[in-house]
């Protein structure tokens, strides 16, 4: 049994919740205000910010004449603060966003003194496989937290082990992070209820001191509480408080038996609350395209722009990492909080689009504007199939697709638009009004090419590109108030567009980097250099992957490699009584998975695109019972619009789905059968590919329901579905099935009574928002056969093909120029690589962390190129960087130089299995 406890304040800080951010800090002020108050009137007090600068960062947003208070405290060791920005949710966020998340932080602690280099994790609902690396590579040696830890660890520390054999070794919060709370419940009674505590608990301990957690949520400790515990100590068992990075330095051994490999989300000692994968898919959706946005701004405006745009990029980030929060992306709050998460993902997705736009409008001036600039955001080379708005091909020519080394590719015409824009007639005395329409030359989003005066008639000729020359308006404004003069009465008035149209071109990119092109009218169509995509009315196929409908509207996908999944696409509908952390089925279930209607649309015929449009109609239940256990007789009609799409040269096949839900409390999920059972799967995402078996470890309170997070793909025996936002899935029917949740649509924060969950996990307080009641509801994805599974079908490289298209601008310099050359970026060639950002890192930045240098249009000073890599196998890989630079420095995760070596010939990195490695390029 211990003979000594210490004791460490805290509280943990749910940014937004069950109320909205700003209600929540008008209560961290005055909650923090009194551990200030606290701590200067107490030297022996000592408190731990909760692990997140997010609480000092807004309190001294509000009380900045505080901020040498704090940094005072943080000097003399009275308050712990950092290392992350932000709590996050670790399987909601890429791997990437966690980094940034740890960096920032780190950054901004330095700035009052120093973070603690602790990886204080203490309620994230279960955590990634890769964390230990993380934190190993930022120089963080230790690590406490409570979610997630398996029934085998039997103390109160294991060593956390990541796939590539980091290690850091992990305070284990068994109880929780507020298991001091019980023993001071009655300030007279600590010594007795502390001795209770420490037999109950003494196996954990063994003869090391007892951690006593002194917090809770949203609430600040006593300012009695050292006095308490003074009084409390004895001879018999010394209390001392602390920060918990002076615990873990005092009093952490570091013979620590019980070794954890990867991932943990084990039920055993707390809940991991497993539904906040799928509930409010609006976030998870929004959380991956401000991820992707950023992502592609930083490598645009590194490789391509003169432009430093640091401050608009960090503020992107810190608006993204604020989101990863655990009670934020999770969709865990109230409607107002959700909202408020949404809107704040949105803004960061407008800033980071600003930098990129901005940033491919460099190298776009130098391309005529009858033409295209590509921007390839993948450091490898690829072949695209992009989609412009050109001219229509005068009748009997067609039109290709000129590269700037004059080679003339195949185009797929996708539709014509109307060249009649407006056809009015008027009296003569209100053509003055339709000129104002005119801004300079623009008229309804068109330049005016040409206009036509006579008696009675105005007619206008609008293009993209004027082939006419200067025009002036106020000679226009002269003649036509000298005509209407002239001829009064009726007039007709006719704006005419040259004919449009939707083009699909292929364009290959450099790795990397840019690429032009110009579409063109043509006597005959160049020959194609690729197998077409095409389409009949129930096949489609590509001399890659051929899909066949069947006549339920499902698809039968056979792979390059002749692997066949039948029945791809099967929707199984279930109600849903649990609440935004648990999937609960109702007692009286009623699934639906036969649509009452089938029908199919060929869209394209390819071509570089073929396209379907199967519309399957489902009878599904309104809502449930009000008892909320049995599913409701009355049924709504829901038509369920699955795109299917083949692309020339991809080997997976792109599917959509989209519907109106007009259904609450239900669950609907997308099935995969698969060829014959499996036994596990494996899932890509923050950095690791993740095998799991077919169920989940259980013990606490909360049944262990074997549904698991993906980000970039999930595979199970022949199938791997490449995702485009962090997804939920799960191994059905004895492993003969892949699940992926499309919608889960529920009406509450938490419920009190849950078939999955003993304990309420909050207040049973409504989230009607969360129903998703008259919402479209859109998911896209791709399935990929391949009966050697995920790694030999080049899974890695593909999910990235898929979730990332290229950036396309039109040229904005002058017309008929010639056409720039391709230009090569930043380049990574390795089989199973994974690169997570390419960077700028200016001068006053390097190896100092995070942050951003120089103002808003100042031309960058930079110091390099930061480029992140992670081998995605067991087996390691080998990467070849090459691009303008003549050495690279290899740096820690938190930017600090590690080594520098020559690399004037490109750079050869030979990475060990599952390892991040980051370098700096100059």
């Amino acid at each position: 049994m211990p003979n000594s406890a210490v004791f460490v304040p805290h509280f943990h800080w749910d940014r937004e919740w069950y109320e909205p951010f700003q209600v929540f800090r008008h209560r961290l002020v005055t909650a923090f205000e009194t551990v200030l108050e606290t701590a200067e009137a107490n030297p022996d007090f000592r408190f731990t910010a909760d692990g997140q600068l997010a609480v000092i960062e807004d309190y001294l947003q509000m009380r900045p004449e505080h901020r040498d208070r704090v940094a005072a405290l943080v000097a003399g060791g009275q308050l712990a603060i950092g290392p992350w920005l932000i709590l996050l949710d670790e399987f909601l966020c890429s791997g990437e966003t966690i980094v940034r998340n740890l960096r920032m932080g780190w950054a901004a602690a330095a700035k009052l003194g120093g973070a603690m280099p602790v990886g204080y994790l203490p309620d994230m609902f279960g955590h990634v496989a890769q964390m230990p690396q993380i934190l190993a590579r930022a120089g963080i040696e230790h690590a406490a937290l409570w979610r997630g830890v398996p029934g085998f660890v039997d103390g109160h520390a294991f060593r956390w082990r990541a796939p590539d054999g980091s290690e850091v070794r992990t305070e284990f919060l068994f109880d929780g992070y507020d298991n001091g709370l019980d023993v001071l419940l009655v300030p007279d009674q600590i010594g007795r209820a502390l001795g209770e505590y420490a037999q109950m608990t003494a196996e954990r301990w063994g003869t090391d001191p007892l951690l006593a957690m002194a917090g809770t949520d949203h609430n600040a400790p006593d300012p009695q509480l050292t006095a308490w515990l003074r009084r409390a100590s004895s001879d018999e068992r010394a209390i001392t408080v602390a920060t918990l990075e002076e615990y873990i330095r005092k009093h952490a051994r570091d013979e620590v038996s019980a070794v954890v490999t990867g991932e943990l989300r084990s039920h055993v000692r707390g809940n991991i609350l497993p539904g906040v994968l799928s509930v409010r898919l609006g976030l998870k959706q929004r959380m991956a395209v401000a991820e992707r946005t950023v992502d592609h701004a930083e490598r645009v405006n590194a490789l391509w722009s003169g432009r430093d745009d640091s401050p608009f990029l960090a503020l992107a980030w810190h608006k993204i990492i604020e989101s990863t929060a655990h009670d934020s992306v999770v969709g865990s709050g109230t409607d107002e909080t959700c909202d408020q998460v949404q809107a704040r993902l949105a803004e960061a997705a407008q800033t980071a689009r600003a930098v990129r736009d901005a940033a491919l409008a460099e190298p776009a001036a130098r391309v005529p504007s009858d033409g295209y600039l590509v921007a390839n955001p993948l450091p490898f080379a690829r072949t695209a199939s992009v989609e412009v708005d050109v001219v229509a091909p005068p009748e009997g020519r067609v039109l290709v697709a000129t590269a700037a080394d004059g080679s003339a590719h195949p185009v797929q015409l996708i539709s014509k638009a109307p060249t009649v824009l407006s056809d009015e007639r008027m009296d003569a005395s209100r053509l003055e009004r339709v000129l104002r329409r005119i801004h300079r030359r623009e008229l309804f989003g068109r330049l005016i090419d040409r206009y036509e005066l006579t008696a009675g008639s105005l007619v206008f000729h609008l293009a993209e590109v004027p082939a006419s020359g200067p025009f002036d308006l106020l000679i226009l404004r002269r003649k036509v108030a000298e005509a209407a003069a002239a001829h009064p009465g009726e007039w007709r008035v006719l704006t005419l567009e040259e004919a449009r149209a939707t083009a699909l071109a292929p364009v290959t990119v450099p790795a990397s980097g840019l690429a032009t092109f110009r579409v063109q009218p043509a006597d005959r169509t160049p020959p194609l250099a690729f197998v077409p995509a095409t389409a009949t009315d129930r096949t489609l196929s590509n001399g890659l992957v051929e899909v066949a409908i069947a006549a339920d509207g499902t698809l039968d996908v056979t792979g390059a490699d002749g692997s066949v999944l039948r029945g791809v696409g099967r929707l199984v509908d279930g109600g849903d009584r649990g609440d935004s952390y648990n999937y609960g089925p109702p007692a009286q279930d009623v699934l639906v998975s036969e649509p009452a209607e089938v029908t199919t649309e060929v869209l394209e015929h390819g071509p570089l695109r073929s396209r379907t449009r199967v519309t399957r109609v489902y009878e599904w239940p309104a809502a449930l019972s009000a008892d909320r256990d049995v599913r409701g007789g009355e049924t709504v009609p829901t038509p369920v619009e699955t795109l299917v799409e083949v692309r020339a040269g991809e080997p997976f096949v792109r599917v959509s789905t989209s519907f109106l839900n007009r259904s609450a409390d239900h669950r609907l999920r997308f099935h995969v059968p698969l060829p014959e059972p499996v036994n596990g799967s494996a899932s890509a995402g923050q950095f690791a590919v993740t095998e799991r078996g077919l169920t989940a470890e259980g013990g606490w309170g909360e049944y262990p329901i074997p549904t698991f997070p993906a980000s970039s793909f999930v595979s199970a025996g022949a199938a791997t579905v490449l995702l485009d936002h962090a997804t939920e899935y799960e191994l059905v029917g004895d492993g003969s099935e892949l699940a992926i949740t499309l919608l889960r649509a529920i009406g509450s924060i938490s419920v009190n009574i849950h078939p999955f969950r003993d304990e309420p996990a909050a207040t049973e307080i409504p989230a009607p928002g969360a129903q998703d009641l008259g919402m479209r509801i859109e998911n896209r994805f791709a399935v990929l056969p391949s009966a050697t599974g995920w790694q030999e079908a080049n899974a890695v490289a593909l999910a990235e093909l898929f979730r990332n298209d290229v950036l396309v601008a039109r040229g904005t310099g002058p017309a008929g120029g010639q056409l720039p050359p391709d230009a090569a970026g930043v380049g990574v060639d390795g089989a199973d690589v994974y690169v997570s950002t390419v960077r700028r890192v200016p001068a006053e930045d390097a190896g100092a962390g995070e942050g951003g240098a120089g103002g808003a249009g100042s031309v960058a000073s930079a110091a390099g190129t930061e480029v992140r890599l992670v081998a995605m196998s067991d087996t390691g890989a080998t990467a070849r960087v090459t691009g303008a630079f003549t050495e690279a420095t290899t740096v820690d995760l938190l930017g600090r130089p590690l080594s520098t070596t020559p690399a004037a010939d490109g750079l050869e990195l030979a990475l060990d299995p599952w390892e991040i490695r980051t370098v700096v390029l100059r």
